[in-house]
């Protein structure tokens, strides 16, 4: 059993924390969301008063919080992590934010005496709370060794995608492959209907052909034909197409930074854009079909 200081327990660091209780670990968590801490509560957390008292006497830190500004006040703050945490607590941070500031705080954690990993993970809501995400981590072979058990109880599939940085790396790349190829099957779906195809048939089809990805088979934006996608829940979000967009920016700020040659990431980060913008941000970004199709986001 290890002592977890968890800060961050909103809808993807709520359920993950609980599923650290369940696994036998003693979890302090803090949120600035009354309400988000009280169901950590309820979920058979303590409840941290701040950032310090989470971190203070933690074996483990985990991390989940929106934005690079976020982590790097979290951290490096007074009063922060850096400052209350233990020698030798290992540092896990699961927020999704850009590479220079994973990297940037590592090596202040690590300059500190800390082992830290960038851990951001995939499989949204319905994975955080059925332990199924998938963690793609960066940082030393050590801390990954360390982590792994934790990990395990939060996710399904493990990856250490090499130092510190790669696993934001990583996890941009996936979602700009995500992005682009949700659109992708969005419009056709879009298209199938303007030319009098079944949706049910080019399903069918496409499943079993050359066509198929995640975002069809797992994911359908189309409604009525998997029954368990957001599509057939009213675009209730797993993801939110904020979500994606802001994931979609840390691509394009990457490429821009180091030369890499991006236009349809680019195209669909834009594509967002419209959709955030026409009031689709908190519609899972699946959603973007409406907008393809000319319906109201």
């Amino acid at each position: 059993m290890a002592r977890i200081g968890f800060i961050g327990v909103g809808n993807m660091g709520g359920p993950m924390a609980r599923n650290l209780v369940k696994a036998g670990h003693a979890l302090r968590a803090y949120d600035l969301d009354p309400g988000k801490l009280g169901e950590a509560v309820a979920g058979g957390a303590e409840a941290a008063a701040d950032i310090a008292g989470a971190a203070t006497g933690a074996e483990v830190v985990v991390t989940m919080l929106p934005a690079g500004r976020h982590v790097r006040g979290a951290y490096s703050d007074e009063g922060g992590i850096l400052a209350s945490a233990p020698a030798g607590a290992l540092l896990i941070d699961c927020s999704t934010i850009d590479v220079a500031t994973a990297r940037e705080v590592a090596a202040t954690a690590e300059a500190a005496g800390f082992a830290m990993l960038d851990a951001p993970v995939s499989g949204g809501v319905v994975g955080a709370e059925a332990a199924t995400l998938t963690f793609m981590v960066g940082g030393s072979e050590d801390g990954f060794t360390r982590a792994r058990p934790l990990l395990d109880a939060m996710g399904r599939n493990i990856f250490h995608a090499g130092p510190s940085g790669a696993g934001q790396a990583a996890k941009m790349c996936n979602n700009m492959i995500l992005g682009i190829s949700m659109i992708g099957v969005s419009e056709a779906f879009a298209l199938a209907r303007k030319v009098g195809l079944d949706p049910k048939k080019l399903f069918e089809v496409s499943s079993t052909a050359s066509g198929q990805c995640w975002a069809l088979t797992t994911y359908c934006p189309e409604p009525g034909i998997l029954e368990g996608a957001p599509s057939s829940k009213g675009y209730k979000p797993g993801f939110t197409a904020a979500m994606m967009l802001k994931d979609l920016k840390l691509a394009q700020d990457a490429a821009g930074g180091s030369g890499a040659e991006t236009p349809l990431g680019r195209h669909a980060m834009e594509l967002y854009e419209r959709f955030v913008e026409a009031g689709g941000a908190e519609t899972d970004f699946s959603g973007i079909i409406r907008m393809l199709k000319g319906q109201d986001a």
